[in-house]
């Protein structure tokens, strides 16, 4: 087993984790909307959070593989591992209420989260940044107009999604950061 395939089975569990953490919020969603009498309205706001946040996961999960040679075994690198995973965690198990009955409106629930969710993840952009920053061999990524371009783009939109006022904005603001990642894996 190589260093690379050990961190990875580590770090490949814990993002798993929170992929499921997400799919299962909108499992509880659908399955509380369907029983009879359910005042539960899942909206559009909360669906398009948690699109963006498997979309930014399956980013990173990406990213893990470009930086495959820099990393190595070591106690630094899997304490940055658990905190990095654990953050993203954080953020997946925010994304729906665990308690449909308590918070029916989820549209509602998009807007006391969002600013925690997608501000988690604009910090582990930046922790991700930084690391590949430090090393020259992921500087040199950082440097190409395209991946620079794409990176602003997605800072933007997430600092917008952030403190975007209303509804429609909301929507708006959600369906572009989502289009982008869909556009990125689509070059």
């Amino acid at each position: 087993m190589s260093e690379f395939e050990f961190i990875f089975s580590f770090f490949g569990l814990l993002l798993g984790l929170s992929l499921t953490e997400v799919l299962a919020g909108l499992a509880r969603a659908i399955q509380a909307r369907l029983q009879p009498g359910s005042m539960v309205r899942i909206g559009r706001l909360t669906p398009m959070l948690a699109s963006f946040v498997l979309l930014d996961l399956i980013s990173f999960w990406q990213a893990a593989w470009t930086s495959r040679d820099a990393l190595a075994v070591s106690g630094h690198a899997l304490m940055a591992i658990m905190s990095f995973t654990g953050a993203y965690y954080l953020a997946a198990s925010l994304v729906f209420p665990r308690d449909a009955d308590a918070s029916p409106d989820h549209d509602a629930h998009f807007f006391r989260v969002r600013r925690i969710v997608i501000g988690v993840l604009l910090a582990l952009l930046a922790c991700q940044l930084a690391y590949y920053a430090s090393v020259p061999s992921l500087a040199l990524l950082l440097q190409r107009p395209l991946a620079l371009g794409l990176t602003v783009v997605l800072v933007i939109l997430m600092l917008a999604a952030m403190l975007a006022r209303g509804k429609l904005w909301c929507e708006l603001t959600m369906a572009a950061l989502i289009a982008r990642y869909v556009v990125v894996y689509l070059l």
